[in-house]
């Protein structure tokens, strides 16, 4: 009985999303995928944070939100980033790929990712921008409308009965420092915050508008040895908001021989994770599992999230250049 309540609460959240894309009325949504791994990915949330060490590092993954939440969100990502000599400075560069459905909702993002690198303070200051589109979609031809409600007409014109899509450009930046025993940097996602303008495709009908707000990240780090054994601890921190709304999470991972690592994290209001994962031989693999402490945990058993990652050395020269840990395999 409580999954059908919640899947009924669900489908009228649907809708009044939909009402809210009538017309000039704007909908709003968040579009940027909800991962517990950050700290693996840490170039999807910041465009600095690329080309950091003498690696083509290669990464995808999936994350499936809310398990047992019929129309819960599902990501997909896949990243590659790589270090290039350009006028005799070092740059990076990088590209990232992200499918996400949700509800009646599906979005994708594609980007290139450009990084600025300069040593100093004994680190390396990276400064990044990330040019892209956002393509969203709105399955308005599985509307299920209400029978028997006088609160719905069947055809009302502030609800798309077809499939509406549209495609934007979507901007990205961010300033990130690496140093030996540290990263920390902060980014926006979406800073031109842009609108897709969806309609019915080879039709100049009625435009529905749909906003990908600019959001706000600050995301740290750092690798802690423990003396005269094979540990290191591991802290870090995310901080996220679109200055309406606040999410902090932290992390706290331990790693043995640079090979296996396990960890727990909490997302605040939200969830509590447990993570494993393996490096060998320049393959990576990473799994986090979260429990939901918020009311959501009545109705799913909780989310899960996979990572699978490779790096392909690169002759850069200079042999041992960049001396700082990749933030990638901390």
């Amino acid at each position: 009985m409580q999954y059908r309540n919640i899947t009924h609460i669900i489908n009228r959240l649907l809708l009044v999303l939909a009402l809210a894309l009538a017309g000039i009325e704007t909908g709003h949504a968040q579009v940027d995928a909800q991962l517990t791994q950050y700290w693996n990915v840490p170039n999807y949330y910041n465009p600095a944070a690329i080309g950091n060490i003498d690696f083509i590092h290669i990464n995808v993954g999936s994350r499936l939100q809310w398990v047992g939440i019929r129309h819960a969100p599902m990501s997909f990502l896949a990243l590659g980033d790589m270090p290039f000599k350009f006028m005799g400075r070092r740059w990076g560069t990088g590209v990232v790929l992200q499918q996400q459905n949700e509800g009646l909702y599906r979005s994708t993002r594609a980007g290139a990712q450009l990084a600025w690198k300069k040593k100093m303070l004994g680190g390396e200051l990276n400064v990044g921008i990330q040019a892209g589109i956002i393509n969203t979609t709105f399955k308005g031809s599985e509307i299920i409308m209400p029978e028997g409600d006088d609160a719905h007409e069947s055809n009302d014109d502030a609800i798309p009965q077809q499939d509406v899509s549209g495609t934007a450009m979507d901007l990205s930046a961010g300033v990130m420092f690496t140093h030996k025993w540290f990263w920390a940097g902060v980014s926006s996602t979406h800073v031109n915050a842009p609108t897709v303008n969806l309609k019915v495709e080879n039709s100049e009908d009625k435009v529905y508008e749909f906003d990908a707000d600019r959001i706000y990240y600050f995301i740290a780090g750092s690798n802690i040895p423990i003396k005269n054994t094979l540990f290191e601890v591991q802290p870090l921190v995310m901080v996220k908001t679109n200055l309406n709304a606040f999410q902090a999470e932290a992390t706290a991972r331990v790693r043995y021989n640079k090979f296996l690592s396990g960890g727990v994290a909490y997302r605040y209001n939200d969830a509590i994770s447990l993570l494993m994962s393996a490096n060998y031989k320049g393959f990576f693999l990473s799994y986090s599992y979260d429990y939901p402490t918020s009311a959501i945990r009545k109705s799913s058993s909780g989310s899960h999230e996979l990572f699978v990652g490779y790096n392909v050395k690169l002759d850069m020269g200079e042999k041992n250049r960049n001396k700082h840990k990749s933030i990638r395999i901390m």
